[in-house]
């Protein structure tokens, strides 16, 4: 089963993405994550997305489909996939259409994570990762272990400079009008399911999870 979650910064995405993984047995799919790797190792796709990094430019969307494209080519056929946080936009979900149906994939459930404004800004404002690994903690939610430090690789965690007020707003607002046409193209697929992203981690797991059962036993 190959699964999309998608959704704005704050919605929870990749804490119900870790856990399901996790339980499912899922590989979780990063486009952040993936991109950092293939640049670190050099790949041909990760020296060609170092180019416009390099000139502070946005990595094209033909190149993050690539570096996704690369992930799941890692493992057998039967691998399952969670790709967190991506397409963002119309083009980015067209294109990843094209990879799949090259690679015989398809794609069986969209998950959007819908929350509000005063929720997104009380988790970002909150949010602490590790520029290490990508651990995600919150210094009201999901505090680690030892304050600071990464309970996976036991790195300093730290916070994301523009996880303020006043950007994250901006960032909610563009994100809103960037996949406004992406939303309604997974609605008429019948693929999307809308999660209240408001309710608590648990509240949501559950929800997912009734969906990824039911689509497993039909």
């Amino acid at each position: 089963m190959n699964v999309v979650f998608l959704g704005p910064p704050g919605a929870g995405k990749g804490t119900q993405a870790e856990t399901i993984c996790r339980e499912k047995g899922m590989e979780h799919v990063s486009t952040g994550n993936e991109l950092r790797e293939a640049v670190q190792a050099g790949t041909a796709v990760g020296l060609k997305a170092k180019e416009y990094m390099e000139k502070g430019l946005l990595v094209p969307d033909d190149v993050v489909v690539d570096i996704v494209a690369d992930c799941m080519t890692k493992g057998d056929h039967n691998s399952s996939f969670l790709l967190d946080g991506f397409p963002r936009n119309l083009a980015q979900a067209k294109a990843l259409d094209g990879t799949l149906k090259k690679l015989e994939y398809k794609l069986d459930n969209v998950f959007y994570f819908a929350v509000s404004e005063e929720t997104a800004v009380k988790r970002l404002t909150g949010r602490w990762t590790c520029p290490s690994c990508g651990g995600n903690y919150h210094e009201l939610y999901m505090q680690p272990k030892r304050p600071g430090v990464c309970d996976k690789c036991d790195k300093p965690i730290e916070q994301r400079s523009d996880d303020n007020v006043e950007t994250v707003k901006k960032r909610l607002k563009v994100y809103r009008e960037q996949t406004a046409d992406l939303i309604e193209y997974y609605k008429e697929r019948g693929v999307l399911n809308t999660v209240d992203a408001d309710k608590g981690v648990d509240d949501m797991h559950d929800e997912i999870t009734a969906v990824l059962e039911t689509a497993a036993g039909s």
